[in-house]
């Protein structure tokens, strides 16, 4: 931690020990202790995040960060077992490594997919290279279609996010310490062009990304002002590459056990995503369909509305008979529906829309018509799929249940909706 302190002095003191920033401010000096920068990258990995840019039942991807120094690095994976000779039967593979540059400089980007992987099966792995490697990871990979699915889904982190959001996702880890993957809707960090922000968002999952895949889709706070990504987004991520082009690891769709999950990058070119999303809805053969995005079709957050976007997809996701939409942006808890585009409220046929926020950065409620709602709540939510039913659930930091639904799929087609919220005041400011 930076130490900072005030002295009045009528002359210069010498300093051992350190280098100290001096300031002359109205006969007052105050000096800073100087410290490498933070989170600044080295011979051992770090940053590992698991990933998935395949087939979620037979590949995994993996990828880290060190200091340029390291130009060849390695992953190495055996099924695991509960014996200790891991690295005498591991198979070893070597990382795709890429250079990339932020303020904070420049550090390799190093990436293994493994592949040829049994669905279902637990995998341990390690990554480094020379005398620096990681700890052993396990991971599961995703099972055949129609085995019971659960997955978590946070909104924004974008603030505070060592210090406040860290127990958000740690909450939800041991909540649902099953969970297959980790969905996030945007904003993951609040300033595109600031290294030490992701430093924080995977110091402060801790080993949880090491096990439990990320897919992310952007938001606005990970572009800058021209519309150009967070030079961050792709050295980390390694998500497929079936979206449109221009949108390579932003916009992209997995199967998994059953369930589509469509990632949309609601940033930049909507009107061509919507084209694209026409295309792999209408050969979409999975039971549920589940989409997520950063900017919500129906917003909460005052003198906030995102009717172009509504316009473009919403038509979509009616006509497709997409189940759920899960969104971020507007630092607030908003539940809507089932609804479709027709403004029709209580139509079981239609999807359910979403809003959450899992950091400290917090907005006012601007509207009162959702079905659910909260300001100044912190939240994770955990969604299980079973056949038939799908149940969602939203919690606080605490992991106390806020919001809870079900949506189940009868034998002629149709879904029926069922409310599962507590019967608790929701929380607000002030009354609606």
């Amino acid at each position: 931690m930076t130490s900072r302190r005030s002295f009045r002095w009528k002359m210069y003191a010498p300093v051992l020990g350190g280098a100290f920033l001096l300031f002359l401010q109205g006969g007052a000096f105050s000096f800073q202790q100087s410290a490498a920068p933070p989170f600044a990258p080295g011979p051992n990995p770090d940053r590992v995040i698991l990933t998935w840019s395949g087939d979620p039942a037979t590949t995994m991807s993996v990828t880290w960060r060190t200091d340029t120094s390291v130009n060849q690095a390695f992953a190495e994976i055996v099924e695991a077992d509960d014996g200790p000779d891991l690295e005498k039967r591991a198979r070893r593979l070597e990382a795709v490594t890429e250079r990339y540059e932020t303020k904070a400089g420049a550090a390799h980007s190093h990436t293994v997919t493994f592949t040829g992987l049994r669905p279902g099966g637990v995998y341990a792995y390690r990554v480094g290279a020379g005398r620096h490697w990681s700890e052993w990871n396990q991971f599961r990979t995703a099972g055949p279609p129609g085995e019971p699915l659960t997955f978590l889904y946070l909104g924004d982190v974008q603030n505070e996010i060592y210090s406040l959001w860290s127990r958000v996702i740690r909450r939800a880890f041991a909540t649902a310490p099953d969970a297959r993957f980790i969905v996030y809707a945007g904003d993951l960090i609040n300033n595109n062009d600031r290294d030490e922000q992701w430093g924080e968002f995977h110091a402060g999952a801790g080993f949880i990304h090491r096990m439990v895949p990320v897919l992310a889709t952007p938001g606005n706070h990970e572009y800058d002002d021209d519309r150009r990504i967070t030079p961050n987004w792709r050295p980390q991520f390694n998500f497929p590459l079936n979206g449109p082009a221009g949108l390579e690891e932003t916009c992209y769709y997995l199967d998994i056990q059953g369930m589509r999950l469509i990632a949309l990058n609601s940033v930049i070119q909507r009107k061509e995503q919507a084209e694209w999303l026409e295309k792999i809805l209408a050969g979409n053969t999975n039971r549920w369909t589940v989409a997520v995005f950063h900017h919500p079709i129906y917003s909460s957050a005052r003198g906030r509305d995102n009717k172009t976007l509504r316009e473009l997809w919403q038509p979509i996701f009616d006509k497709y008979g997409v189940d759920l939409v899960l969104q971020g942006h507007d630092h607030t808890y908003a539940r809507i529906g089932p609804r479709r585009a027709s403004g029709a409220a209580g139509d079981a046929g239609g999807t359910v829309y979403v809003g959450s926020v899992s950091g400290a950065k917090m907005y006012a409620l601007d509207r009162h018509d959702f079905d659910r709602v909260a300001e100044d709540t912190q939240l994770f939510q955990v969604i299980r799929i079973e056949g038939d039913r799908l149940r969602f659930e939203a919690r606080t930091a605490q992991g106390t249940l806020y919001d809870a639904f079900e949506l189940r799929k009868r034998a002629d087609g149709k879904k029926e909706f069922h409310s599962q919220t507590p019967k608790t005041a929701p929380r607000l400011r002030k009354a609606a």
